[in-house]
């Protein structure tokens, strides 16, 4: 079984998530692609954070009908800080059998080395790294933390990275949607429409429960 894992705040889950996520799941052949909801996300503020109820639902929303996508909800029931790391170990203890990859984009990646025990994260899985067309023009061994690129070979034919391991650094671009959580929430405050930026369902959820300052939502 090939596991995707694509994790973050969901704050709200908007359809440049589903299509990186369809996206990578085609071409990276996964069975299943697991959204992982944060409780508390280690890198970001609070600052308009909705319940973690809220956002759970709303991806729910969103995958239903795909049978590719779940939802997990690991980093909500253990609660407190989310880390990649701790989410993963758990993943591979309840899946000894899987085959893991975890999703994020090039400018998380960059930073990757601000992450908790992130040379870990290479020994557990593969990651593939999203970013929109073009890729970038640097060596990709150059866009690795140094204190890893010894770790590491790159497999000019396949444009990837290679761990010592055997996991993979997987270099790929998708469709490219200037769509983010945080311009969304900023229009919801402001009365601007975000009809085709959520799925519908997410939409409704959004003006049901009073989230993002919906008295300011158009119609």
């Amino acid at each position: 079984m090939r596991i995707g894992i694509l994790g973050g705040t969901f704050n709200p889950i908007h359809l440049a998530h589903l299509r990186c996520a369809e996206e990578v799941g085609q071409a990276q052949a996964l069975d299943r692609v697991l959204f992982v909801p944060s409780a508390t996300p280690p890198h970001k503020g609070a600052d308009n954070l909705a319940p973690a109820a809220a956002r759970l639902a709303m991806v729910r929303l969103a995958i239903a009908g795909n049978p590719r996508f779940r939802v997990s909800t690991l980093e909500i029931d253990r609660g407190g800080r989310s880390y990649s790391v701790d989410t993963l170990l758990a993943l591979r203890a309840a899946m000894p059998e899987a085959h893991l990859t975890f999703i994020l984009g090039m400018d998380a990646f960059r930073e990757i080395e601000t992450w908790k025990r992130y040379a870990q994260l290479f020994e557990l899985c593969d990651l593939v790294v999203t970013s929109r067309p073009p890729l970038p023009d640097p060596p990709a061994r150059l866009i690795l933390p140094v204190a890893v690129r010894r770790q590491f070979w790159y497999q000019p034919e396949q444009g990837i990275l290679e761990h010592h391991r055997g996991t993979k650094v997987i270099f790929q671009p998708i469709t490219a949607l200037d769509i983010s959580a945080s311009a969304i929430r900023q229009r919801l405050a402001t009365g601007a429409s975000v009809r085709y930026l959520v799925p519908d369902s997410v939409l409704r959820y959004i003006r049901r429960h009073g989230l993002y300052a919906p008295e300011a939502v158009s119609h």
